[in-house]
């Protein structure tokens, strides 16, 4: 497994924590770090996710909200809705990846933390924010989200 899908899983856990613990994101980074075993870029890829997702979080729902027709973010899975922010920031906001990168990826994380269920859930989501890309690009544009 690469330090990317590392450095997501990783993100996974701490925005897990997050929607329990209101610390800043840069204390639970101390505490969380202290005994891991990580490389620099799994590090600094992990807290970029998170600090980006928590920077937009409002919106990354707002977006995910738009295409769930069945499912209020605030009653999806925590495990889920983790991994839906994870990729929508990677969509919309991180660095340029394929689209199809970062759905598989969310897919195999779903797959090993949530189940299969989920992870066909995940896809349909992610599936519907990829077709509706360039609309929520232009939208973010105009809100300035870049």
């Amino acid at each position: 497994m690469g330090s990317r899908r590392n450095a997501r899983e990783r993100a996974l856990q701490i925005l897990f924590q997050l929607e329990f613990d209101e610390t800043p994101p840069d204390r639970i980074f101390l505490q969380y770090w202290q005994d891991k075993n990580v490389s620099e870029d799994e590090r600094r890829h992990c807290e970029s996710l998170v600090e980006g997702i928590s920077a937009h979080r409002s919106r990354i729902d707002d977006i995910i909200q738009s295409v769930s027709e069945n499912w209020r973010v605030s009653r999806m899975v925590l495990v889920d809705r983790n991994i839906l922010r994870i990729a929508a920031y990677e969509l919309f906001w991180g660095e340029r990846l394929a689209p199809g990168i970062v759905i598989n990826e969310a897919i195999e994380i779903a797959k090993k933390y949530s189940g299969e269920q989920s992870a066909a859930f995940i896809n349909g989501i992610l599936d519907a924010l990829h077709r509706r890309s360039d609309e929520i690009l232009n939208a973010l544009k105009e809100e300035g989200h870049e």
